[in-house]
């Protein structure tokens, strides 16, 4: 009994790390602008996706990472698109606050914001739990989810990550 217990938790971790892997299929889907009005991902089919799903509880990790990113210039890229999508179905925060300090911020840097309300991203992606995460998403213009880390990012990830960059810029 315990020869089997065992054997169906090892498929069962080997599945969820194969899932987490592999690329798959995902489709566009519909979010809120941080003016309100609903839209798609932006540049879908036309570039590949760079996506920084955040947690606004947990907006700091992952922050030199982000910097570091920046600086380096690595995924600005005629071939990417990058933004950020606020997970708000998650946070403790009022969400008209955490809007609000977006629109503020991204006045300033330009960046585009966009808001999940309702776990979108997490349950049509089949992401698993993403409360409390920083998550790094990357789609081919393709539609295939070709990467996905959550919460703090180790060197490995940050390894994969700038190679798989290497070869979608």
């Amino acid at each position: 009994m315990q020869r089997i217990w065992l054997t169906m938790l090892l498929l069962c971790g080997m599945l969820s790390v194969k899932a987490q892997n592999t690329p798959y299929a995902v489709d566009n889907v519909q979010l809120k602008a941080l003016t309100g009005e609903m839209r798609g991902l932006p540049s879908w089919g036309e570039k590949h996706i760079l996506i920084f799903y955040v947690d606004p509880d947990r907006h700091k990790q992952n922050e030199a990472f982000t910097y570091e990113l920046e600086e380096n210039g690595r995924a600005k890229s005629p071939m990417i698109e990058a933004f950020g999508v606020l997970n708000l179905k998650d946070t403790m925060l009022p969400n008209g606050i955490v809007r609000s300090l977006a629109k503020k911020r991204t006045e300033k840097n330009g960046a585009l914001v966009l808001a999940d309300e309702k776990r979108t991203l997490s349950t049509t992606w089949k992401l698993g739990d993403c409360n409390n995460k920083f998550v790094l998403i990357f789609i081919s213009k393709d539609g295939e989810l070709l990467f996905v880390r959550k919460g703090e990012l180790t060197e490995k990830d940050k390894e994969e990550f700038y190679a798989l960059l290497e070869q979608y810029s």
